[in-house]
């Protein structure tokens, strides 16, 4: 039997992940990308924001701390950095830090962020879209069942 290289064992595990099994890592990812304000840093920061450009849409950018904290009704500071640093860590987001006084540090989406925002954007706005009609069944479920 051939010893595999570190790159053949990598490109193995990744033809192995199946979200099914219990101990794929890819549930992990999945978990965190589920989250409520992975949703939200991800839609603020690709540009999903009170001005839109024309089709509904606004230019990606940096934002700071500060910003996002603000925009992120409810968040607080402490899930903020948890989840920016999470973030960072599986490579969506990048963390530019300069020098100025006070220091200045802005989050940005990466590549691979960028392309997580498009599928997180349709999730957002099918939800902002239907979320009469789902309030509409939650109550009739509540009258048949309650």
């Amino acid at each position: 039997m051939p010893t595999l290289t570190a790159a053949q064992k990598r490109a193995q595990a990744r033809s192995d992940y199946d979200a099914f099994l219990a101990g794929c890592p890819s549930r992990r990812l999945l978990d965190r990308i589920s989250d409520k304000w992975v949703a939200l840093i991800l839609a603020a920061l690709g540009g999903d924001g009170p001005h839109p450009g024309r089709d509904g849409v606004g230019e990606p950018r940096a934002m700071r701390y500060s910003e996002l904290s603000r925009r992120l009704a409810g968040v607080s500071q402490k899930m903020l950095t948890q989840t920016l640093r999470s973030l960072e860590r599986d490579g969506l987001v990048t963390r530019t830090v300069t020098p100025t006084v006070p220091v200045t540090v802005t989050y940005e989406l990466t590549d691979l962020g960028l392309s997580l925002h498009d599928l997180m954007r349709g999730i957002k706005e099918w939800a902002e879209a239907h979320m009469d009609e789902v309030l509409d069944n939650r109550e009739e479920y509540d009258g048949r069942v309650g």
